[in-house]
Parts: C-alpha cells; structure tokens; sequence
C-alpha cells in the first residue's frame, strides 16, 4: 500500500504545473508575439518556400537518425555552419526589410521619443494641397499614368538620385506636363519633399508582396514597394483605367475619390488639430480585393 501510495504522489507531482511568476507569463506572451509575427511575416516573402525545404530537409535528416546513416548524419552536421551562412546572404534583402518595418513599427516610437515642446511645421501648404488633388484627378479624367511619392519622416534622397532633380515648386499644370505621354520626363515616378518637386523619372523598389491582386502592374508594385522601405505616402493614377490609389505602409488602397485622398493628405500633413476639418471619407477597395488598377 505504501508503495502504490508513494507511487500515485510522484506521478501527480510531475503532472502538477511548474511555480510561475508574473515575469514568466510575459515572457510566454512576447515569445508568442514574436513567432506569430515571424510566421506572418515569412509567409509573404520567398522564405515561406524556403521554411517547407527545411522542413523537408529536417524530415530526411530524421530519417537517417532513425536508421543510423551514418554518413548522411555526419554531411548535415558539418554542413549547418556554412548553411545558416549562406541563408542570410542569400535571403539578406527580406532580412533588411524585416529589419526596416520593425523600426517604422508605431510600437517602437514611444521607446524612442523625446519630449519635445516646440510644434513641427506642417509638411506642406494647403496650396500645395490643392494643387496635388487637382493634377492628380485631371490626370485620372484622361488615362495618363502617374506615380508621385510624397516624402514624410525618412528621407527619399537614395531614389530621388535615380532620376532626374528638378527642385521646382509643385503646381498642377508642372505636374500634369511631366506625366504628359511621350515627354522627357513621364516615365518612372517623381519624388515631392515639401511644397516641391524634387526629382522626376524616378525608380523604385518592386513589392514582392504575394498577397497583392495579380492584375496589379509595375506602377502599382512601385508605389506599395516604396511604401514598405520608407513612410512616404505614395498617389498612383492608373493608366489603364484612370482609377485612383494611395499606397502606405505596405498596404495598398485602391479606387479613391477626392474626398478621400484629400483626407489622407490632411493627416500626413500635420496640421494643428484645429485646423484641421472633418471630413467624411468613402473607403477603397483594399489591396487583396479584386478589381481593375
């Protein structure tokens, strides 16, 4: 009797859960955070079909465990060293932008932020404005295709050296007179820092999102590509259908109205909050929504 005693305490005491504290279940909650956001993030670039060959590799290299081959055991283990290396060359682009979208994370700003009294000036005029909104639906009344990326936090200089410099004040018809067919300068994307127009024919980054709509063209990848490698705030006319999008933060919105769009500069604007007029906006379709560009 004493030993089926002694014996049902030591079952129940490996089955009793182990002593925890406060800083252990956060510390389950941030792992948890963590691998969700990897696996999320890897299931939008190549490393997703890179993650099932490992899984495929890992399985064979169970396998041989299990019947004790011995040489191929021996080429997996002398070859993981040099493998983890020539993953991270290989697959540095997705790296570096894992690395870039965690430090324009809105989680990440608070750590980082110092108070500061003084008010920063809005981005750009209420003219300026205007005339973005003006020249980008003329252009969308005729079909003529236009890219135009708006600086905010994180500098365009390394795109805008791509291109040509124009530095010249931003108006609807200098605007409308780059993206005109069969002119100099209509090609590629043009590049806006404040009240002016920095640099035309510019180019950028495609996205190699997977979720994007296949019936997307380059202009549309540009726009949502850029946005993942900075915080600009991207106009897009299709050229095809005269549709209107915005791209930011890697999320694309598509099929725009006026009121939209000008709401949406109004935020990047930075306006006093008084200032600033309610509007009331018309939401687009989402990037993963089907429809014409």
């Amino acid at each position: 009797m004493e030993s089926i005693k002694t014996f049902i305490q030591d079952y129940l005491v490996r089955l009793s859960l182990p002593k925890l504290k406060i800083t252990d279940i956060i510390e389950i909650f941030l792992l948890a955070f963590l691998i969700y956001n990897v696996i999320k993030w890897v299931k939008t670039t190549r490393a997703w079909s890179l993650m099932k060959g490992l899984v495929i590799l890992f399985a064979f290299w169970v396998i041989a465990y299990i019947f004790n081959f011995n040489v191929i055991i021996w080429i997996f283990v002398n070859t993981i060293n040099v493998g983890i290396i020539a993953l991270i060359i290989v697959f540095q682009p997705e790296f570096r932008k894992a690395l870039e979208q965690l430090g324009q994370k809105s989680i990440v700003s608070p750590l980082f932020y110092l108070s500061d009294t003084k008010e920063k000036p809005e981005r750009f005029s209420d003219e300026t404005l205007n005339e973005l909104v003006r020249a980008t639906f003329e252009l969308a009344k005729t079909k003529t295709g236009a890219l135009m990326v708006i600086e905010q936090e994180v500098s365009l200089g390394e795109f805008e050296r791509t291109g040509i410099s124009l530095d010249a004040v931003l108006s609807s018809q200098l605007l409308i007179n780059i993206f005109e067919h069969n002119t100099p300068l209509h090609d590629g994307a043009i590049t806006i820092r404040g009240n002016r127009i920095t640099a035309a024919t510019c180019y950028l980054p495609l996205s190699d999102n997977m979720r994007l709509s296949k019936d997307l063209g380059t202009r549309h990848r540009a726009a949502v590509g850029i946005s993942e490698v900075t915080d600009s705030f991207t106009i897009i006319v299709s050229e095809e259908t005269g549709k209107v999008s915005i791209a930011k933060g890697g999320q694309l919105i598509r099929s725009v109205d006026g009121d939209y769009l000008r709401a949406k500069l109004l935020e990047i604007q930075k306006k006093a909050p008084g200032e600033v007029k309610k509007i009331k906006l018309w939401r687009g379709k989402r990037k993963d929504e089907k429809g014409n560009n």
